[in-house]
């Protein structure tokens, strides 16, 4: 009798679980299939081949995979290797509320490598991968200029503050900030553009909008004083750390695969305006796939003509935490992150750190989540390449995102205790 168990079935998606099976065959060579589909329908498979042991026992946690998506003993493999059945199709959660992400495990005995649906699996088990909690609170917000959506712990607080700026995706990108409340802190989900009432193209970056958001963070009386973390990838890393040298509000700042200069539209706050590095189009280079790389498309920081677009990071009032993929195809991130790091260092600064992962690309997200190492983007007429590589990209996934919960409690909590 076959038997397929997952513990938990319902968990939050930055959550491991433990997949088991038994009553197998000794020695039998199965396949393990997940399915999900995200909120619009798009179909996501992995697949992975195993053998039994003597017993006709199989353990995830103990067992390697021997072929498929990935090999070897990956407990969560079949989460993160999930592959999108429409090519450049990206995974992201948009009801972060009211719905989990469904996910279907299939148990074969066999290698089964035929089209889904031509054999039924001999077990089958449906879980549940959740963005929030019952008691979490979501409260839309459109006060002033700041659209977004802010998410407040159960209990009265006060929870450090943090605002969560993705990229050029636009739009409002809501997953990240959920999970984030999850763990304790007040988080606002900040939308800048191609949403609501905003501009739909990013034209310039006016830093007084943000300084509105950090504002508006702080005034809510479940939020702590006196200042608020910033958790920010790609273009809003680069808004990121603009926000950490300028704005007194910021106390703490992460900024994933971004940038240590103003590219492509300039920057305004008050009577300042810092014009962008001029960008080269004629470099970006389209790979086997069809995709777009730009990474050597952003002009260099380091040329004597471009240093009044690099950000002042000896400024910044708080630490700086840059996490970066070293196999990133979308910006040279490594590189911007160390010459900040060199930057501080030359200013007698000491309040940068820096977190490089070998075979992690551009979209770094919460733990588990399945690479995107290439999909469509807003404005381009050919799929973006973000790069990385499935194990290297789950394995800066899960370690980055302890550092991240670290680095705030650090940095927004106890620094606040200590006071």
């Amino acid at each position: 009798m076959f038997q397929l168990t997952v513990t938990p079935a319902s968990a939050l998606a930055d959550e491991p679980v433990h997949i088991q099976a038994t009553g197998l065959p000794p020695l039998q060579m199965v396949t393990l299939m997940a399915t999900t589909k995200d909120d619009k329908g798009n179909l996501y498979r992995s697949r992975a081949f195993y053998r039994a042991n003597e017993a006709g026992e199989l353990d995830l946690k103990r067992d390697p995979a021997v072929g498929g998506h990935y090999m070897g003993v990956h407990p969560m493999g079949l989460f993160w290797s999930l592959k999108p059945e429409r090519a450049f199709d990206r995974l992201i959660k948009r009801d972060v509320m009211n719905t989990p992400t469904w996910i279907t495990l299939d148990l074969y005995d066999s290698v089964y490598i035929h089209k889904v649906g031509e054999v039924q699996p001999k077990a089958s088990q449906v879980l549940q991968r959740w963005f929030s909690s019952p008691d979490l609170q979501r409260v839309p917000i459109r006060e002033g200029r700041v659209r977004g959506a802010l998410f407040l712990p159960p209990g009265e607080g006060p929870f450090p503050g943090l605002l969560d700026l993705f990229g050029g995706i636009g739009g409002l990108v809501e997953h990240r900030a959920s999970l984030l409340a999850v763990r304790g802190f007040a988080v606002l989900a900040l939308a800048y553009f191609a949403y609501d009432d905003l501009p739909k193209q990013l034209e310039e970056v006016d830093l007084e909008y943000f300084e509105e958001a950090a504002n508006l963070l702080l005034a809510h009386p479940k939020v702590l004083k006196p200042g608020i973390g910033v958790i920010s990838v790609s273009k809003g890393a680069e808004i990121g750390l603009a926000m950490a040298c300028y704005l007194k509000q910021v106390a703490a700042t992460v900024c994933i695969n971004g940038t240590n200069a103003i590219h492509e539209f300039p920057l305004r706050y008050r009577d300042l305006v810092i014009s962008p590095i001029p960008s080269f189009p004629e470099r970006m280079q389209v790979s086997v796939a069809g995709a777009v790389r730009i990474r050597h498309f952003k002009g260099d920081p380091r040329d004597e003509r471009n240093q009044h677009s690099v950000l002042p990071v000896e400024k910044a009032r708080g630490p700086i935490l840059f996490i970066v993929g070293e196999a990133d195809e979308c910006f040279n991130s490594k590189e911007y992150a160390e010459q900040a790091l060199d930057q501080l260092r030359r200013h007698g600064k000491s309040n940068g750190r820096l977190l490089a992962y070998p075979g992690a690309g551009h979209l770094l997200e919460p733990p588990y989540g399945p690479l995107c190492c290439m999909s469509w983007s807003r404005g381009l007429f050919l799929p973006m390449l973000w790069g990385g590589e499935p194990e290297g990209q789950a394995a800066a996934q899960e370690h980055s995102w302890q550092e991240i919960l670290k680095f705030f409690r650090q940095h927004l909590v106890l620094s606040r205790s200590t006071l």
